[in-house]
């Protein structure tokens, strides 16, 4: 275990300070930020409202109890089960990491809450919407990609918290997904 987590750092350190650049020191923070990624999920209900003929009150029913699932499962059950110090807050890498919030999460940093939202999301979304968007359902892969790499650029996250939470956001997004795809669907 202990050679895991000594790679767990060293990756965190290629993605916070080797990967460092102007342009992601200012993205990074405004991507990970909800008045970024509110908009685009708003925009999908909408999307789903206008174009659905079928069921579009039920999927946004399935939306908001996925990301009250996720949310929980993530940040109460499992931050408050196991404890990891976040990077920003780790002693061990006070001196070589960059730190680019405005305030310093407490909270455990295993798993990451963002990326099991976003990849819970991103897999309802995916697997639900790709009748109707095509090869486009692959952005919302793209999208909780960017946001998970964001948590490790700013120095919120270690790698592996955000892998087990995209790996569990995944799970979470996709059996639902797969429910109401079965039982209701659009069609």
């Amino acid at each position: 275990m202990h050679s895991i987590i000594a790679l767990d750092k060293q990756f965190f350190h290629f993605i916070n300070s080797t990967c460092a650049n102007p342009f992601l020191d200012w993205l990074a923070p405004a991507i990970r930020n909800p008045n970024t990624w509110a908009p685009l999920y708003l925009f999908l209900i909408v999307f789903v409202l206008a174009n659905a003929h079928k069921n579009k009150f039920l999927w946004i029913l399935f939306v908001i109890a996925l990301a009250v699932l996720a949310n929980f499962i993530s940040s109460d059950l499992i931050k408050n089960n196991i404890w990891r110090v976040r990077p920003c807050n780790d002693p061990e890498l006070a001196g070589s990491m960059r730190f680019l919030l405005n305030y310093r999460p407490i909270s455990s940093s295993f798993t990451s809450s963002h990326a099991v939202n976003h990849f819970a999301l991103a897999a309802f979304f995916y697997f639900t919407l790709k009748t109707f968007l095509g090869k486009w359902a692959y952005l919302f892969w793209f999208w909780a990609f960017i946001i998970i790499f964001s948590q490790v650029y700013v120095g919120v996250h270690f790698p592996l918290d955000v892998a087990c939470g995209a790996v569990i956001g995944f799970i979470l997004g996709y059996l639902p997904a797969r429910l109401f795809n079965t039982k209701c669907g659009f069609i």
